[in-house]
């Protein structure tokens, strides 16, 4: 059975991933797939420790043609670029800028998924495409809906392939999620989708 992605084809150019445990190798495999051209602009979430630094925007980056760096307050969403939530601070979208907040913790961690997906459903709506990737709880899930009731795409990573998948089942079981996918075909259907183009899915069991 199949299924057809933005059948509307409207340009979805705001790309949200969230991921927690487990999270690093399908990112970097995600945006080592992506192509330098691609027309989204692209911001990360990934639960990391508040107090140790470490080079994340680097490593995520390993192999990638798109610039990744840690996000900076007030600056512009840039298609092309790719945009990781720093250490203690949650990353949020509003209107074509980037804001860095240390408001309260949400899922008992600070970035936090939720507080990037629903702010990227509110600026962006039907453009927004959110993605959760292996991890466990259930952070995620809210932001997911909220793109959904915006006419954004939802997706999350085939929980038979997650190293955790927790995550992604919970939003499988709380949101109309339009397909759980491979990396390597999340990669391809962001990339079609930041086109304005559709995309026919062959459906696999949840």
């Amino acid at each position: 059975m199949s299924a057809v992605l933005n059948a509307e084809r409207i340009r979805r150019d705001v790309v949200v991933l969230g991921a927690s445990a487990g999270g690093v190798s399908p990112l970097r495999e995600l945006l080592a797939k992506l192509p330098a051209d691609i027309e989204a602009a692209i911001a990360v979430v990934l639960h990391r420790s508040p107090v140790v630094a470490s080079a994340l925007a680097a490593v995520l980056g390993w192999r990638s043609a798109l610039p990744t760096h840690d996000a900076v307050d007030g600056a512009a969403l840039t298609p092309g670029r790719v945009f990781i939530a720093p250490r203690d601070q949650h990353l949020i979208m509003d209107d074509g800028i980037l804001r860095l907040s240390r408001g309260p913790k949400e899922h008992h961690t600070r970035p936090a998924i939720d507080p990037l997906f629903r702010s990227a459903a509110r600026s962006y709506a039907r453009r927004v495409v959110g993605v959760l990737l292996s991890g466990t709880g259930d952070d995620g899930v809210s932001g997911l809906i909220a793109i959904t009731a915006a006419g954004g795409i939802t997706l999350v990573q085939d929980p038979a392939e997650a190293a955790y998948p927790q995550m992604p089942r919970s939003g499988i079981l709380n949101d109309r999620v339009q397909a759980a996918l491979g990396v390597g075909e999340i990669a391809d259907t962001l990339t079609a989708l930041s086109r304005g183009e559709s995309v026919t899915l062959v459906q696999r069991p949840a």
